[in-house]
């Protein structure tokens, strides 16, 4: 029986939605005020879910305990009041979109998580716009 925990997580960033070999009008034309050059932030919301088998002799599928720490560690101090473009190393040549942040906290929690247990991502970026990656 598989069954699916899941853990919340918050954290504070700043980004700028911007392709480098583009002018300025281009960027403001595909991803309007968010290019701004001056960047802009977001309270961004996580959910973690990791789905598998009930451990027999716990009663868990994973501690949640033990899946708090591994966010706070791989992505809430990587990223909380950091700017992302410019503080997070894998954003150097990535555009920090609401998509590929989701991919980006996967990657890094994904080899955490035992192999057997599916692990999904979803990021809210605002209330009504948010992105879920459960691998390729």
């Amino acid at each position: 029986m598989k069954v699916t925990v899941h853990r919340k997580a918050h954290f504070n960033a700043a980004h700028r939605l911007f392709r480098k070999e583009w002018t300025d009008e281009e960027n403001l034309e595909i991803f309007g005020k968010c290019s701004n050059p001056n960047f802009h932030g977001h309270n961004y919301e996580l959910v973690v879910s990791v789905t598998g088998e009930i451990d027999e002799k716990t009663g868990f599928v994973m501690d949640l305990k033990v899946l708090k720490n591994l966010i706070y560690e791989e992505v809430e101090q990587a990223f909380d009041h950091k700017n992302l473009n410019v503080e997070v190393p894998e954003f150097s040549n990535l555009n920090p979109t609401a998509e590929n942040i989701a991919v980006i906290i996967w990657n890094k929690l994904k080899p955490k998580i035992k192999s057997e247990h599916e692990l999904e991502v979803t990021l809210y970026e605002t209330p009504r716009n948010f992105v879920s990656y459960k691998g390729a």
